[in-house]
């Protein structure tokens, strides 16, 4: 029985060079084929979806057109990059993404040389971009580079700095608005796609070129009036393009992002420009060619597994209820009681949970768009005048804001409260995504409170801690996922600020756990109880102010002393060992104290179960970690028994 290929032409191309080597009749089928093995891969795999179905077509012109990867092509972002990755030597892992030793979701320099720059964070391809052009021209080269950006990723201020530096340096690079969402400009049909082959050709240009030259000799109230006449022409018949012409970028379009025939021409014009910087403006559609991602609300903008043909994704019933959710949660409830409570986030509305608030007080809810800087700043304005506002933001995004948190917050003293989601180390998206720093690039801030939620529980109360908070900045971190399970409090209650707290009491062995690793901490402690290690758990509750007598006691009354978080060097351990050397408890040897921290690597995305495992934070490790602590002879005694 013969088989037939779902994806005959696409299985005749393993890299871009045999794209090119089709006839353009052909990159039509091309491009089905291509949503199609797209489609099929993320159903077995999970990740980014939506958007790259939206660029198919894009992806098939660029690659056809353009000499990649002579020619740099660099995606924003990097969710849109699955049908770049399966047409540039990557099909055949295609159905790895986001798995231990497989692809990652987001493009990667060490992946391939088709990705020439890595991303997972938005707005920074036209800064990357202008770099490499520069870098070319000062190299004497003449390759072409690529930067493609989001309607969502051009919203940010990089993307504006890096434009208006782009225009001023006149450097021949392109950038292409993939604008699927925002709908800058429509695109008008035949006309709009005419008008843009137009003004991208040869002709076009030169006569523009020739027209300024002449500008030059007349008198300068006429030369402006003939400059404004064809700036006003241009702006009228292609809409939108003002902006952009007035950064220094030459703009083209918008074109229908799904239509080859339209594509194809002006990709190639763009190409053979000899000067720069142009702007090309695509419109696409996310979840094209995918009916159930058409139809949906956010164009399955990232899915689990899923059936290929109802569209249906196979979610797994939660034990426990999502942190982020039992944040917004909380939120609400404070906000019930206290009208100057705000929210807001950096675009990332489901992901912290203030969907949940924007719900109940729609009006008290602010979504700033990708612009993390200005979040915090606008948090500061609206703290200063009196409210409380929650700046909810990834810690990993976070990143982004650190000058305007140390400058308009902590310096200011200003209470806003961050709620720090996806602290610690986050699965699939891998390491652009895991919030490994904040600990330490927070807890040197003077001013701060900062708190660790060890469950869901534990979450409601530091909430309700943060709104208690009125003459310093607070900070509450938690993971991605889900919690432990625990039950829920009716209401939070504010904790006693800079005091942990003793789970169970020991005598030999001391576990300072500061967030949720405190569960494989307990873990830890009833195998080593089995060895007859009588250990304590403590949950510390907050890194600043730290508890300090419970951190003199534990040291006293135990022989090893250990802390776990889920961070980097330079967070929570660190903190301890300063109070342990600063009242001389590490002086006369008879403490053992260790800190366990995640390696000083950054970890490739998988499990997060997995993840841990590999960074040595399990409760495995944690016994392995006392083991090795306590010394040779006492690991020799423990493997006899165990």
């Amino acid at each position: 029985m013969t088989v037939f290929s779902k994806t005959p032409l696409l299985d005749t191309i393993r890299t871009p060079d045999d794209l090119r080597r089709l006839k353009v009749e052909q990159l039509r089928q091309v491009a089905d084929e291509l949503r199609q093995e797209t489609i099929d891969a993320v159903s077995v795999t999970g990740g980014h979806f939506g958007a790259g179905l939206g660029v198919v077509e894009l992806t098939t012109a660029i690659h056809y057109v353009f000499d990649t990867p002579q020619d740099r092509l660099i995606w924003d972002v990097g969710h849109q990059a699955y049908p770049h990755k399966i047409l540039t030597g990557r099909r055949d892992r295609i159905r790895t993404l986001r798995t231990g030793g497989g692809l990652s979701g987001f493009t990667k320099r060490s992946e391939s040389d088709y990705d020439p720059f890595g991303a997972a964070h938005s707005s920074t391809s036209i800064s990357a971009g202008l770099g490499m052009a520069v870098a070319r021209d000062l190299s004497g080269g003449k390759n072409n580079v690529i930067s493609v950006i989001g309607d969502g990723a051009i919203s940010a201020g990089m993307a504006y700095e890096a434009m208006n530096n782009a225009g001023a340096m006149n450097s021949r690079l392109i950038v292409i608005l993939n604008d699927n969402d925002m709908s800058i400009a429509p695109p008008v049909g035949a006309m709009s796609a005419y008008l843009s082959r137009l003004y991208s050709g040869k002709t076009y240009r030169t006569l523009r070129e020739a027209a300024k030259q002449i500008n030059k000799r007349l008198p300068k109230v006429i030369a402006n009036r003939a400059d404004r006449v064809e700036e006003y022409s241009r702006a009228f018949m292609m809409d939108g393009g003002t902006l952009f012409e007035e950064l220094g970028f030459y703009y083209v379009g918008p074109i229908d992002g799904h239509n080859l025939d339209h594509l194809l021409p002006v990709l190639k014009n763009v190409r053979d420009m000899e000067t720069g910087p142009i702007l090309v403006h695509v419109v696409t559609q996310k979840g094209k060619g995918y009916p159930p991602a058409e139809a949906s609300a956010d164009k399955y903008h990232a899915v689990v597994k899923f059936d290929v043909a109802t569209g249906t994704q196979a979610k797994a019933k939660p034990n426990a209820p999502a942190y982020q959710n039992v944040f917004g949660q909380s939120l609400v409830k404070e906000a019930q009681k206290d009208e100057k409570i705000v929210g807001i986030t950096a675009a990332m509305p489901s992901g912290t949970g203030i969907d949940i608030f924007n719900k109940a007080f729609p009006k008290r809810t602010f979504d700033v768009g990708i612009a993390e800087q200005h979040a915090v700043t606008f948090a500061a304005g609206l703290a200063s005048e009196g409210y409380k506002p929650f700046c909810a933001i990834y810690s990993t995004f976070l990143q982004r804001g650190y000058d305007q948190v140390v400058h308009d917050v902590a310096i200011q003293s200003l209470p806003v409260r961050f709620a720090i989601d996806r602290a610690g180390l986050v699965g699939a998206d891998g390491a652009t995504h895991a919030g490994s720093f904040d600990n330490a690039y927070l807890g040197c801030l003077p001013n701060f409170v900062i708190m660790a939620a060890a469950d869901e529980a534990e979450l409601v109360h530091m909430v309700a801690t943060q709104v208690s908070i009125n003459d310093r900045p607070s900070a509450v971190r938690y993971p991605r996922g889900e919690g432990r399970g625990v039950e829920m409090p009716e209401a939070g209650v504010p904790l006693p600020i800079g005091k942990g707290r003793i789970i169970r009491q020991g005598s030999k062995i001391a576990l300072l756990s500061f967030g949720t690793r405190l569960a494989e901490c307990e873990k830890a402690a009833d195998e080593l109880a089995a060895h007859g290690l009588s250990t304590t758990v403590a949950d510390a509750r907050f890194l600043k102010p730290l508890d300090e007598d419970l951190v003199r006691k534990l040291a006293r009354d135990h022989d090893v002393l250990i802390t776990i978080e889920e961070g980097s060097i330079g967070g929570f351990g660190s903190h301890v060992m300063q109070v342990l050397t600063d009242n001389g408890m590490l002086d006369n040897g008879s403490l053992k104290a260790r800190s366990m921290i995640l390696p000083d690597v950054f970890l490739d995305h998988d499990s997060p179960a997995a993840m841990y495992a590999r960074a040595g934070l399990d409760a495995k490790s944690i016994v392995n970690k006392v083991f090795d602590t306590l010394g040779k002879d006492f690991k020799t005694e423990a493997v006899k028994l165990a």
